[in-house]
């Protein structure tokens, strides 16, 4: 059976990045995000909870966050679960579950908006795969928009993709699971 690591967030950084090198001169920036989940329960009371996630980036994308984001900013990130172990102080076996960020996203509007990201992650290696130009930092330093750089590119309009009900029943022989 294959396997499947990716995980997609959209939060709020919940503390400033911390930028670091490793010995061998890689960037490696960590800052925490949160999440948000809004829900109304039995009761008809509005609820909330927050999920709070550590983050890694590495490479050129590490600087990027550092240089461009700060606490409360908001972020797309994408990437893959780590889990890490190691023996705490007191002896313990300590472990963590926590995102490496393979892409990222600005959002918000004013310093935000434009397009971010770029490719890297993992070991420190750089690379493509990015969303966008990894130098812009938004829309209000220059940089044009995603919309208008796909138009540019492409000479056509995007296509709407068809609306779907997904509150339908779907019967079991349909799933190829």
């Amino acid at each position: 059976m294959a396997n499947f690591n990716r995980v997609i967030l959209i939060g709020n950084l919940t503390r400033d990045p911390q930028l670091r090198y490793t010995p061998s001169q890689s960037a490696v920036c960590d800052f925490g995000i949160a999440t948000n989940r809004q829900w109304t329960g039995k009761d008809g009371q509005k609820r909330e909870e927050a999920t709070f996630v550590n983050c890694t980036a590495w490479a050129r994308q590490a600087e990027i966050i550092q240089k461009y984001f700060t606490k409360g900013k908001p972020i797309f990130i994408e990437g893959r679960l780590t889990y890490s172990q190691w023996d705490g102080p007191d002896g313990k076996k300590r472990s963590k579950l926590e995102v490496t960020v393979e892409n990222f996203q600005f959002l918000g509007s004013g310093g935000g908006g434009g397009g971010g990201g770029g490719g890297g992650g993992g070991g420190g290696g750089g690379g493509g795969g990015g969303r966008g130009d990894a130098g812009a930092p938004s829309r209000d330093a220059g940089a044009p928009s995603r919309d208008a750089q796909r138009q540019e590119t492409t000479g056509e309009q995007e296509q709407q993709a068809p609306e779907y009900d997904y509150n339908q029943d779907v019967e079991d022989d349909t799933i190829p699971f």
